[in-house]
């Protein structure tokens, strides 16, 4: 058969997009469990581990390819990411599959961050954009899913490879290469975006000079797209400085709350990031689009909080503490900041720079998760758990703030209504207005009127 004969339509087209986000977390995941395996085989410094993660598809590398990968979505359309994007990726994987030293698996982890961060984004818009207006959460959702599923069978495969040690590393990245190839492989018949092709396009002159052009330009060009980076990277930026740490380095925090054993902090994990699928499907995707969206935030939130300062109240508690962390933490990631950032990321910016937004995002939110990963591990290894604790508690704190007094209310609406009500005529008809407004006030008019709302 043809490759890409078969037209990937609806949910099909949900799912396969929001694999990206599998095999990115799946990626993060491989390298968390290897890290130990890779400094035993190669002899490195604990800076050289840290350096391996921060150029990983968990920081730079995932940032530098967003950076690339958001303009030229916008450009040249969703489509076209995904292309190449998973070809990058296998490419990256099966080179960390056979790493025999470090500058080969150091090489290996940047060109898998680099494909990772050039599909997620692209993942995020394409889905929102492709989503009925009365389920976009529940279908941006299963990119969350997807999210959370990677780590659960990476982690479920680490405990059950760890008898073979470092081949059995090497067998996980060897299944992420099989998992892109199949998406690759069914991604050829996704159909561009219908929203992209009706009105990213439109770029004329007079759009030029009123609402901005297409990608990074039209992006900085409106005070609009400004206010809601600083919300969007506000909330996702210090959500993510913790989450970040906590994927990668994980096993190495249990190991310093006193739990030595390998297989036991694998299954730890395998408890959280199913506790994240569970609560993704029956918190995120089934609520998000029925009650207030700013409500289900601090919920989410404020669990995340709660498990941290378990582990600092609790410090050198055993497995019980760890188990509640573990309960607390994944219930948490499931209705927390990620899945309402890859929701609000693509409802807050107009058609012709969703992705570039996400994407400049996405760069600087990992860039400083990188800077972190440089040197979580030796002030982990210095600090002890209790004072890294507290710091990412702190953290956690600042990201509900800005969650709970600055969520929009864009709940039910279409992508083109809420383009009217944030800048005052949809994009794509610019054209016609020669002085469009910059700003407007998000009305308190749908069902989700608690609180404050985004003002922009």
């Amino acid at each position: 058969m043809k490759i890409g004969a078969k037209s990937t339509t609806g949910w099909r087209a949900t799912i396969s997009v929001a694999m990206a986000n599998y095999i990115e977390a799946g990626s993060i995941i491989a390298i968390a469990t290897s890290l130990t395996y890779w400094q035993d085989e190669f002899g490195i410094t604990d800076f050289a581990v840290g350096l391996l993660a921060a150029l990983s598809s968990n920081a730079f590398g995932a940032a530098v390819g967003a950076a690339i990968g958001g303009p030229l979505c916008d450009r040249f359309g969703r489509k076209a990411i995904y292309t190449y994007d998973l070809l990058v990726y296998m490419a990256g994987v099966l080179l960390a599959a056979c790493a025999v030293n470090f500058g080969m698996l150091l090489i290996a982890f940047v060109i898998t961050g680099l494909a990772v961060g050039a599909g997620v984004p692209a993942s995020w818009t394409y889905i929102a954009e492709q989503a009925p207006n009365d389920a976009r959460a529940k279908h941006v959702g299963t990119a969350q899913l997807a999210w959370s599923v990677g780590p659960l069978i990476g982690f479920a495969l680490a405990a059950a490879l760890a008898p073979l040690g470092l081949l059995g590393s090497r067998l996980i990245f060897l299944h992420l290469f099989v998992v892109a190839a199949v998406v690759w492989w069914i991604r050829q018949g996704l159909q561009e975006s219908k929203v992209w092709k009706e009105e990213g396009q439109h770029e004329t002159a007079s759009m030029k000079s009123t609402v901005g052009a297409q990608g990074l330009r039209g992006l900085f060009s409106k005070r609009v797209n400004i206010t809601a980076l600083l919300f969007l990277g506000g909330i996702y930026l210090f959500w993510n400085t913790v989450a970040g740490q906590a994927g990668i380095f994980m096993p190495r925090v249990y190991e310093t709350a006193g739990l030595d054993s390998t297989v036991q902090q694998d299954l730890l994990q395998v408890l959280v990031w199913a506790l994240t699928v569970v609560a993704t499907y029956f918190g995120f995707m089934r609520y998000a689009d029925r009650m207030s969206q700013r409500l289900l935030f601090v919920i989410g939130a404020g669990l995340g909080i709660a498990a941290w300062i378990v582990l600092v109240t609790f410090t050198g508690g055993g497995l019980p503490t760890l188990l509640v962390f573990a309960v607390l933490w994944g219930l948490s990631s499931g209705i927390g900041a990620q899945a309402f950032y890859g929701l609000w990321a693509s409802e807050l910016f107009a058609t012709p720079y969703r992705a570039s937004a996400q994407g400049v995002m996405f760069f600087v939110v990992r860039t400083f998760t990188g800077l972190l990963s440089f040197f979580f591990p030796t002030l982990l290894s210095a600090t002890g758990l209790g004072f890294v604790a507290t710091l990412l508690v702190a953290l956690l704190t600042i990201h509900l703030i800005i969650g709970a007094v600055w969520a929009p209310n864009t709940r039910g609406k279409s992508l083109r209504q809420i383009e009217v009500e944030r800048y005052g005529v949809p994009v794509s008809d610019a054209a016609t207005v020669p002085h469009a407004p910059s700003t407007v006030d998000i009305p308190a008019q749908s069902a989700d009127t608690t609180g404050a709302r985004l003002t922009v």
